[in-house]
């Protein structure tokens, strides 16, 4: 084990520890922010969507950025706006949240489509453009943005664009009976601790993350795996080849960021369980967070109650082993 990877580790388990029975959630944000992604998450209100991103913030020493999105929240207060400071007599750019290393967006699909576009800039291009001039965002950059399943009143669904520039759409669910008395327990030894955290934070620099990165996208994938990992995006695109019902299930398949996203995703996988190649196994790890946002379902299939998830794990039996 590198230096580096141990440090990883270390983050891992130290937010195991504070985000009680969401080991998934915990894995999979930290998958997204080595391959220099963004992430969706969707789960019900109180599952430590927030004290995720807040933990993985303070154990970077990063800067952290939370914003609420409403149907009433404009552009600029987000990206930020020009002021015009009369003692000077011009206008001055004043940065906006979004100006950060970890973004929280938090409920993301309640905020119009002028929020979304210049959100989308930020995420696809790293960079802000206000009155002609652009701005870079910081090196190390992610949004965490989430949605809650349950309540759809006064929401607006995400535009295609920017669904497919979340490398990871992740669904969280309510904790087991065992990570409910953890939760409970752990609370309680907290509140009488005076709120501190029990377990020595992890304290890592911004050059360790982007070192991490360096070394995990290194990781060997053999072609058998690269043809296995093409096969199972070119059977989103052409479900016809491998069953004919398929055919009539799928409207549009996965685009090539998708392959992008899960080439990276799944050497990094590899990475943190401490190998040295890519297996098949590395791939179907990753491989629903990166498709099921990335696939368009025809009628017939919402008709027959199917869901993205299902064509996948249609498409992995499919699909043949190298």
């Amino acid at each position: 084990m590198t230096e580096v990877l141990d440090s990883i580790i270390k983050l891992k388990n130290y937010m195991d520890s504070q985000i009680i029975g969401q080991e998934d959630l915990v894995n999979k944000l930290i998958i997204t922010l080595l391959a220099d992604g963004n992430a969706l998450v969707e789960g019900a209100p109180g599952l430590a969507k927030t004290k995720a991103i807040k933990t993985l913030a303070s154990s970077i020493k990063a800067q952290y950025n939370r914003i609420q999105f409403t149907p009433d929240l404009l552009p600029s207060d987000i990206t930020g706006s020009e002021i015009y400071v009369a003692s000077e007599g011009k206008f001055e750019f004043r940065k906006g949240p979004i100006f950060a290393n970890l973004i929280l967006a938090d409920e993301i699909n309640r905020a119009p489509a002028k929020v979304q576009s210049a959100l989308l800039e930020a995420m696809a291009e790293r960079q802000v453009s206000i009155g002609g001039q652009r701005f870079a965002l910081p090196q190390l950059f992610m949004v965490l943005a989430t949605q809650n399943p349950i309540e759809q009143e006064g929401t607006y669904n995400l535009p295609e664009a920017q669904l497919d520039r979340f490398l990871m759409y992740i669904k969280i669910d309510q904790p087991d009976a065992a990570a409910e008395k953890k939760i409970l327990r752990l609370v309680r030894q907290e509140v009488a601790n005076g709120s501190k955290p029990l377990q020595q934070p992890v304290s890592l620099d911004i050059k360790d993350i982007l070192l991490a990165r360096e070394e995990a996208l290194q990781v060997h994938m053999s072609e058998a795996v690269e043809e296995y990992l093409v096969q199972l995006i070119m059977a989103t695109r052409h479900p016809e080849k491998y069953d004919a019902k398929m055919a009539g299930f799928v409207m549009y398949g996965a685009s090539p960021r998708a392959t992008l996203a899960l080439d990276r995703c799944a050497k990094i996988h590899a990475w943190l369980h401490e190998k040295n190649f890519v297996t098949p196994d590395d791939i179907q790890a990753v491989v629903y967070d990166i498709l099921r946002h990335r696939l368009i379902l025809t009628f017939e299939a919402q008709a027959e109650g199917m869901t993205t998830d299902d064509v996948i794990k249609k498409i992995l039996k499919l699909v043949p082993l190298p």
